[in-house]
């Protein structure tokens, strides 16, 4: 009997190059979609109901009025069907946050087609399926709660540590001079600074780099 899934998703157009991609995957259906959480509750209420089935939800994170943590919380509190989280969010927040909701699996959503697919099935026999990276910054989260860098934060401010202007952050990392403060306004936000000498310090002090 092949898995009957429910896809979580607000952008119509993401929605539906995911949608093609799970449809390739053998005894994969996608008999529904939703566009936020509560509307993913409502469907999942109404397919068990109904006793149609439903073997799996795939859940993105960020989507109003009901983001997919909260959505993950209240599925499993309700006893419903697995969760895999496919997003392209990877902060040590949220990913602490989707496993401590109840998420079996967490997934990027630029990883290959080949994973998707294995976190799909292992989601759905009920084992937990976490890929290298977001396992590792699982850990980290674990040993240090408080901050949540994601990995191009974490990357930037191992190049900041160099002494690299704004210009060669940009040039390193291929992108603008304007992402660059705006990526240093998020990472300062986070350690708790101002400036770079600050953040540079923390982060040594809390081993992020």
């Amino acid at each position: 009997m092949g898995i009957r899934a429910l896809l979580v998703d607000d952008h119509p157009v993401v929605r539906a190059g995911l949608r093609a991609m799970l449809e390739t995957f053998a005894g994969l259906e996608v008999v529904a979609e939703a566009t936020d959480g509560s509307e993913a509750l409502a469907l999942v209420d109404e397919l068990l109901a109904t006793g149609q089935g439903l073997d799996l939800v795939i859940m993105d994170i960020q989507m109003k009025p009901m983001d997919g943590i909260s959505a993950t919380r209240a599925l499993r509190q309700r006893g419903g069907p697995p969760v895999l989280i496919l997003t392209t969010f990877d902060t040590q927040k949220d990913i602490l946050a989707a496993v401590e909701a109840g998420a079996l699996g967490y997934l990027l959503k630029d990883a290959p087609p080949e994973q998707v697919q294995a976190a799909v099935l292992a989601t759905a026999q009920g084992r937990r399926t976490l890929s290298p990276e977001i396992a590792a910054a699982l850990m980290e989260g674990l040993q240090r709660p408080g901050l949540a860098l994601s990995a191009r934060e974490l990357e930037l401010l191992q190049l900041l540590a160099t002494g690299a202007s704004n210009r060669q952050l940009a040039e390193a990392l291929f992108i603008s001079q304007s992402t660059v403060k705006t990526h240093l306004a998020h990472i300062y936000g986070k350690l708790g600074v101002d400036n770079r000498t600050a953040a540079i310090a923390v982060a040594r002090q809390q081993k992020l780099i």
